[in-house]
């Protein structure tokens, strides 16, 4: 099974390193950065650490992870991690577990029941959280803690859903719609560290509430369709 590693990165050239160099090289077969229009070095200091960096000049999460798919071309499984050390790639083999044992579509880390609880997440991240996870609750019957970011889901899984959502509502949109085809979602513990340098979302008011806008919206606006 071929295993490529998408993590979406702007302006992360402090952490993008040592975030691939925690990497397990022993679980995959490439490491993709997706520079989402840096103007520091992350490009640079992904690519002499091994990955292979690839370009979206437009701006946005959902954007950026769309485009490490594209370039993942024939890889099995995909695993999204964020390019700020927040996460710990060491852990990724419990993230790939579930769908590597064939109990699972989709697997999400959750912040939330790993070593810190919901002292992992900012305040911000916290009501964030609550709201969205009990909208998940009654509308789609999708029991989760944490609409976090390290996350593994199958290539073949991830065509089917046909993500459309270009900024913060892309991990939204994954939820809703493998709850609605009826994929098996699992979420396992996840250890949550300081960040390197400063959030472009939790870190600020305007990208805090445009996080939070795009979640709920993102979460309402499916539940609709048909």
């Amino acid at each position: 099974m071929r295993i490529t590693v998408i993590i979406p990165a702007l302006d992360e050239e402090a952490a993008i390193a040592g975030v691939i160099g925690e990497v397990p090289p022993e679980l995959v077969h490439e490491i993709i950065v997706v520079d989402n229009g840096s103007t520091d070095r992350t490009a640079a200091r992904a690519r002499a650490a091994g990955a292979r960096v690839v370009r979206e000049p437009e701006r946005g999460y959902g954007a950026a992870c769309m485009a490490g798919v594209r370039a993942a071309g024939n890889a099995d499984l995909l695993v999204f991690l964020d390019g700020d050390r927040n996460e710990d790639p060491a852990e990724m083999g419990q993230v790939l577990a579930p769908v590597l044992a064939g109990q699972a579509d989709l697997v999400v880390g959750s912040r939330v029941r790993g070593p810190l609880g919901v002292r992992a997440l900012s305040p911000q991240q916290r009501a964030g959280n609550r709201v969205v996870a009990l909208l998940l609750r009654l509308l789609y019957g999708l029991a989760v803690t944490d609409v976090g970011p390290f996350r593994a889901v199958p290539a073949r899984v991830l065509r089917e859903l046909g993500m459309e959502h270009r900024s913060y509502g892309w991990p939204v949109e994954m939820l809703v719609k493998a709850a609605r085809r009826g994929y098996r979602i699992v979420e396992v513990p996840v250890s949550c560290r300081p960040r390197v340098g400063r959030s472009k979302v939790g870190g600020t008011l305007r990208g805090s509430v445009l996080a939070g806008y795009h979640m709920l919206r993102t979460t309402l606006a499916y539940a609709w369709r048909r």
